[in-house]
């Protein structure tokens, strides 16, 4: 069984390659990078204003809409979902994130 961004991102790529009339997704295809990355930094505002008013039920609707438009982009781009799973196993792994300091910025 598929998990739920897997659905979505197969549903994103079937409009892409057999576009719906009417369909939103299409809409955003057909309207070009620009508006798909007008859409990603509203609904990232969204997603920040919902947390900021500890509004649960909105927050996780506003997580969802970015990740759709997120999803629209990585299509438009052409980046598999599998490239993302990869770089966040990886990421998974690792033990103490923060970067480290160049020598510049600690003789500062």
């Amino acid at each position: 069984m598929k998990n739920a961004f897997q659905l979505l991102y197969d549903t994103v790529i079937d409009r892409k390659e057999n576009p719906m009339e009417g369909s939103y997704t299409n809409y955003l295809f057909d309207e070009g990078v620009n508006k798909i990355l007008k859409k990603c930094g509203e609904e990232c505002s969204e997603v920040l204003i919902a947390a900021k008013d500890q509004d649960q039920g909105d927050l996780k609707n506003e997580i969802c809409d970015l990740l759709y438009h997120l999803t629209v982009l990585m299509v438009q781009e052409g980046i598999a979902l599998e490239e993302i799973e990869e770089i966040l196993k990886e990421r998974s792994n690792k033990i103490g994130n923060k970067k480290k300091m160049h020598e510049t910025d600690r003789n500062s």
